[in-house]
């Protein structure tokens, strides 16, 4: 069942609120002794979570299909790229990171109950009931837990004041009357909290065709006073990208990034988009972004405007804070 993004809460009666989880969203299936893990994609995750497996394995209910989300705790904040980490090759490495990194089994609602009931056409509000069966015996902080949930729109409202606190990536509200529509975006809804944050032009790549301007590097000072490179944002139109040309050629010749740098190309880059062209670090833009996790902007961000009357150097790291 896929959430349709909306931009404020939906008030009123029949609503679920929920957390959203910064994570792998997953299907457990259990038949007996056979547990599989699934993505949002249809892609097996088991073998990359050995200890939900387990973990799951050791519920008395002998077989169910629970929708939840896979996360990872560093202390008391979701760590999503400790998850990425997860997905290796090497089965090696995947036994010691599920035994320096375990991973947690958040559900929030149940297909198919213990006693092999399919409960896809029941509202939620039903399928709530039997999933808060299922967690009764359960103890609370396991690697199977049952995730929060309040028909409070105060609630929600302080779970995304506290987004930052935690690593959650906004709320989700379900209608209580609403059967579960696999592959479908009616009776759920999310909304995430857009940040914005002022950060340095480093440098530039051009279009592949047409010979505008495709994307703008972006930069944060560290405490060392060293430009590192977060992100880009490439949110421009055709008219927009020859426009740019004149705001950022005449500053082509600085020394661009002087902490980390932006990465190699990949597999899907041409010869003229993988390079990038280094900058005076004196253009500051304001871009919004939603996720920003272990240095990065986990997606690329949206071009709001230029900050003239900003010095570079007060681009830093703390106003992601």
């Amino acid at each position: 069942m896929e959430a349709r993004s909306v931009e404020r809460i939906p008030e009123g009666e029949g609503w679920l609120y929920q957390p959203k989880w910064d994570g792998f969203r997953c299907l457990a299936f259990r038949r007996g002794k056979n547990i599989q893990l699934q993505s949002k994609a249809g892609q097996p995750l088991h073998r990359y979570f050995p200890e939900l497996v387990e973990a799951l394995g050791k519920l008395r209910s002998e077989q169910f299909v629970l929708d939840g989300e896979i996360v990872i705790y560093e202390g008391s904040r979701l760590s999503f790229d400790s998850l990425l980490m997860r997905i290796h090759p090497a089965a090696s490495r995947i036994r010691k990171l599920s035994a320096e990194t375990p991973a947690t089994y958040i559900c929030f609602d149940l297909l198919v109950s213990d006693q092999g009931e399919k409960l896809v056409e029941r509202p939620l509000s039903e399928r709530w009931k039997y999933l808060e069966h299922f967690f009764k015996n359960l103890p609370r902080g396991g690697s199977v837990r049952l995730s929060p949930a309040s028909s409070d729109l105060k609630q929600a409202k302080k779970w995304m004041s506290e987004l930052g606190k935690v690593g959650l990536d906004g709320v989700v509200a379900k209608r209580l009357d609403e059967p579960y529509r696999s592959d479908e975006r009616e009776g759920m809804v999310k909304i995430k909290r857009i940040r914005t944050v002022d950060a340095v032009v480093g440098g530039f790549r051009y279009a592949e065709k047409g010979g505008g301007i495709a994307s703008l590097l972006l930069g944060l000072y560290d405490k060392q006073g060293l430009l590192d490179h977060v992100g880009f944002t490439s949110s421009f139109n055709r008219e927009q990208r020859q426009e740019l040309k004149k705001i950022v050629e005449p500053k082509i010749g600085g020394e661009g990034f002087t902490g980390k740098a932006p990465g190699g190309p990949s597999r899907w880059s041409t010869e003229r988009s993988a390079e990038w062209v280094h900058l005076k670090p004196e253009l500051v833009v304001e871009v919004q972004y939603d996720h920003f996790s272990g240095g990065r902007f986990r997606h690329g961000t949206k071009f709001l405007r230029w900050r003239a009357e900003k010095k570079p150097k007060s681009c830093t790291f703390e106003q992601l804070n």
